[in-house]
């Protein structure tokens, strides 16, 4: 049985994922009291009085809402909500297990984006955080600006942010074991989607300041007519050489690749017009765009994927639960650019120097201590801004 067949009847036999487990006990009518009618007019009333008491007097505080409109799940593409739903219940699994949130998935069957808009933040009270989901780019952008204006809790995206995260922290990391700075070190990133655009931009506040991003057309370059709107942003903020051309102009004395695009996209003759050891990031996904035996063979010192059977798997489950657990846990009221900052280091910081190699610049996704490590930071980068609510 392959894993395929192995999951399909894992899903058919637990008929879903996850289940709601009550928090008190019902064994008599007094229980049946204090849970429900009459005493549960009383939280009410108190709410009615200061909405802020949600966060105290319900689950609130600890449940995050999981959105997709199912337009871009997981390699899948545009299978729509329904189909999208077992990777909904996989990332609530994820949430509780790692960090001991609870999460509900929601499935939305529009992808109208007002709609999508208007239905998420109708919804938004019965959560202390949303996450949105596998919806495509560039709608995700707007739908995510438009929610953060709309909402008075995080609305994160974990698609772009989660991935720009996990990306910045293994490369603060794999930076170390090449000897190369950020401020000098060139980047190119290959996808301008939502996650080539987030992890570019975190990665430029973070003092990576020599950095290209290529679509499937090329360079992204200043004055270039064909480019949207979207993309001449990001020409604006990068490319300080502004050069034009394909990929492989892009990475010829390149320091490091970052891939969020197609599998098999880098080409060996492309590694080894890189500088010397040099870093790659293939995270296409489940077929990374270069094989990293096949990038060490020419050249790459370090290379990570987005599969668990490589070294340095770069995934999101190292990120997203702690940072909502550090944020929930203070009621912060956004996902700040700090935040984001201080959980890639937080996350950087779980292997001690001594301990980091080629093959070991990122944690294992199943490390527990991610978690702990992000939340806290999250929280104290959240306290120090005064962005809480308790």
């Amino acid at each position: 049985m392959d894993i395929n067949q192995e999951a399909l009847k894992l899903h058919e036999t637990l008929g879903g994922k996850i289940e709601v487990v009550s928090r008190c006990k019902l064994e008599n009518a007094h229980d049946l009291s204090l849970a429900y009618t009459p005493g549960v007019a009383a939280p009410c009333l108190e709410i009615q009085k200061d909405e802020s008491l949600s966060f105290t007097l319900t689950r609130r505080r600890n449940l995050v809402a999981v959105v997709t409109d199912g337009s871009a799940v997981l390699g899948l593409g545009n299978i729509g909500p329904a189909a999208g739903m077992p990777v909904m219940e996989g990332k609530c699994v994820l949430f509780k297990e790692f960090a001991g949130v609870d999460a509900f998935p929601l499935c939305i069957d529009t992808q109208d984006t007002d709609k999508l808009v208007e239905t998420i933040a109708l919804l938004s009270k019965s959560f202390g955080g949303i996450n949105l989901e596998d919806i495509s780019a560039p709608r995700c952008f707007e739908i995510e600006r438009r929610l953060k204006e709309l909402c008075d809790i995080p609305v994160f995206h974990d698609d772009q942010h989660g991935t720009a995260v996990v990306i910045a922290a293994a490369l603060t990391n794999a930076l170390k074991v090449v000897g190369k700075q950020k401020e000098t070190a060139r980047v190119v990133i290959c996808g301008a989607g939502a996650a080539g655009t987030a992890s570019g931009q975190l990665l430029l506040d973070m003092g990576f300041s020599n950095l290209i991003f290529c679509d499937k057309d090329g360079i992204l370059s200043r004055g270039d007519t064909r480019l949207s709107p979207e993309h001449q942003h990001l020409a604006e903020i990068s490319n300080p050489e502004n050069l034009t051309g394909s990929l492989s102009d892009a990475l010829c004395g390149a320091d490091i690749f970052v891939g969020v695009s197609r599998p098999g996209l880098l080409t060996p003759e492309m590694v080894r017009s890189m500088n010397q050891d040099a870093i790659l990031l293939a995270m296409s996904n489940p077929v990374p765009e270069i094989m990293p035996d096949l990038a060490l063979q020419n050249g790459a010192a370090v290379v990570g994927t987005g599969r668990s059977d490589f070294p340095n798997q770069i995934n999101n489950v190292l990120v997203f639960p702690g940072l909502f657990k550090g944020a929930l846990s203070v009621g912060a009221r956004a996902i700040t650019e700090g935040m984001k900052h201080r959980a890639a280091l937080a996350l950087a910081a779980l292997i001690p120097e001594e301990e980091l190699r080629p093959d070991y610049i990122i944690p294992s996704p199943l490390d527990k201590r991610a978690a702990e490590a992000v939340a806290n930071a999250v929280a104290d980068e959240a306290r120090k801004t005064g962005n809480t609510r308790f």
